[in-house]
């Protein structure tokens, strides 16, 4: 069967939305892609939502909210109707052509993950490959592990501009390899991370350095220096300390401390010269990283020169 690349407008078209909703890419498990799709609205044209065409694939989805009486479908007749809660988990088949009655406000996020990913996956590990997921499709759960990355990836979704490549790569194969191990059967794959060689390590950092936006993917990284994406990710944070994305915001606002005490450059303009989307977004991460907003720790910087002097 082939894939699909469900996002975006695939969701515009199954669910009768009227604006194409916002998605998040990555193709970290062996160029395969795998995406996670925001889908709400208040005020829902009412009716069977449109049809999936029959994949290799499944649906991963974390509702945000209440939703009684969900008429659901499979090969085209209802199958359950169940009182979905805000913060369950919801696993599809896409060979099953899953479908719903929409009569009420929805809001949730959706993993499109191909079965081609688990095996990727699966791969990585040295393991067999993944069969049929072990779970009870249309019905919900609670997923510790979905609800966190999907959190986690709202506010990229909501800013897209802001979203950094490595962040949604790491959170994508995060959530590949949990899908494969709580209901793919890899429950007891062995997923001992090893450390990288120094050269590896020095390589792999000069590399994410030479571009702060962020704009490499885990998948090219990992490829100059042979490894498989969660062979790198791992080792990098067994070495490091951190996965990639994080160490990367360190090295940002590494950069935008010496910037701010060697230049008189406006805030802005040294959010873009370290590779965030703005400032807005620069002082989000600042002060979350250090405590103070950026000017606030520009302000005690002077204060502490002059005093020196």
């Amino acid at each position: 069967m082939a894939q699909s690349g469900f996002h975006g407008e695939k969701f515009r078209e199954l669910l009768h939305l009227r604006d194409t909703p916002s998605s998040l890419i990555a193709r970290s498990v062996r160029g395969v892609e795998v995406a996670a799709t925001e889908t709400r609205d208040d005020n829902p044209v009412p009716g069977l939502c449109g049809a999936v065409d029959p994949e290799d694939a499944y649906l991963v989805s974390l509702k945000l909210r209440d939703y009684p009486d969900c008429e659901y479908w499979e090969h085209g007749k209802c199958v359950t109707k169940p009182n979905i809660r805000a913060g369950a988990t919801y696993l599809y088949d896409l060979k099953n052509d899953p479908r719903f009655v929409i009569d009420k406000p929805f809001h949730s996020v959706h993993f499109y993950v191909p079965a081609s990913a688990l095996n990727g996956i699966a791969g990585q590990f040295g393991v067999r490959r993944v069969g049929q997921l072990d779970c009870q499709f249309g019905t919900g759960f609670r997923d510790e592990v979905v609800h966190h990355i999907g959190a986690a990836l709202l506010q990229g979704l909501r800013r897209p501009a802001e979203a950094n490549q490595l962040f949604v790569d790491h959170m994508m194969l995060a959530l590949t390899a949990h899908v494969a191990q709580a209901y793919g059967g890899l429950r007891n794959a062995e997923l001992v991370p090893s450390g990288l060689a120094p050269w590896q390590v020095r390589r792999a950092c000069e590399k994410l350095e030479s571009d702060l936006s962020g704009k490499f993917a885990l998948e090219e990284i990992a490829a100059e220096l042979g490894l498989s994406v969660g062979h790198f990710s791992r080792s990098f944070r067994a070495s490091v300390g951190l996965p990639p994305h994080q160490w990367l915001l360190r090295q940002r606002v590494s950069a935008a401390k010496q910037l701010m005490t060697v230049r008189d450059l406006s805030l802005a303009e040294i959010a873009m010269s370290v590779g965030f989307a703005n400032q807005s977004h620069f002082t989000r991460v600042f002060s979350t990283l250090v405590g103070l907003s950026p000017g606030a720790w520009r302000r005690d910087m002077r204060g502490n020169s002059v005093r020196e002097t």
